[in-house]
């Protein structure tokens, strides 16, 4: 397949952070305006990691316009999570440079763990998106169910996909799935049998970009039922 991918830097308050856009030849001369995902990493990981550049490839070579960045922390080799407001102002000008070269297509926010609550969080202050897609979304620290992180997510209207394995300790089975409930018929638990916060699955030889391809097909799913 061939994929057209551009490095470009983003302002962000005083500084820039790395973002990478792709597109395919398909995605360039296929007719009408192909959605764009954008994608933000967890934590632990920036943009460049094979878990994300699988995800995003196979979304590309499906047709897909993508976009990977890095948080500021990230960018400057830190390994403390920027706090919220940071996060959300990347979030907010790595959407408005998507927007921008999406052709009018709809634009959507994904991320791994941290990633996709910031973009939550940014959906929550205003930020437009056409749905948000959580791969992994961390509702509470491991073994600290009673600290849920939910709250802004009630009142948002957009189409949101949780993707979640079952042995993810951030959201067991039976902690999400009343959340979503509670979000309403827009939000779609979708649980990953045997796998972790990372998606990882016992005995499965798989390496990072492989799981991170394999979770591109229901989202690809969900993003065209609501196209």
């Amino acid at each position: 397949m061939d994929t057209r991918e551009e490095r470009l830097s983003i302002p962000v308050g005083e500084g820039t952070v790395t973002a990478a856009h792709a597109r395919t030849a398909h995605t360039t001369g296929r007719p009408g305006t192909p959605p764009t995902v954008v994608l933000a990493h967890g934590a632990g990981a920036g943009m460049d990691h094979p878990f994300l550049t699988g995800f995003t490839g196979a979304l590309t070579d499906a047709g897909t316009a993508t976009w990977r960045f890095n948080f500021p922390y990230a960018e400057a080799g830190k390994k403390f999570p920027d706090r919220a407001p940071v996060a959300i102002a990347t979030w907010r000008a790595v959407m408005e440079a998507a927007r921008e070269r999406a052709g009018g297509g709809p634009v959507w926010a994904a991320g791994k763990s941290f990633g996709g609550r910031m973009a939550s969080m940014a959906v929550a202050e205003g930020m437009a998106a056409a749905g948000l897609v959580f791969l992994g979304y961390p509702l509470h620290p491991p073994a600290r169910p009673e600290k849920l992180r939910d709250e802004h997510l009630y009142g948002l209207e957009l189409p949101m996909l949780f993707l979640q394995g079952t042995r993810d300790p951030f959201a067991l089975p039976g902690e999400l799935e009343p959340v979503a409930r509670r979000i309403g018929t827009n939000a779609v638990v979708h649980r990953v049998a045997e796998a972790d916060h990372s998606f990882k699955v016992p005995r499965e030889r798989r390496g990072q970009e492989q799981t991170g391809a394999d979770l591109a097909v229901p989202v690809l799913e969900f993003i065209t039922r609501h196209s």
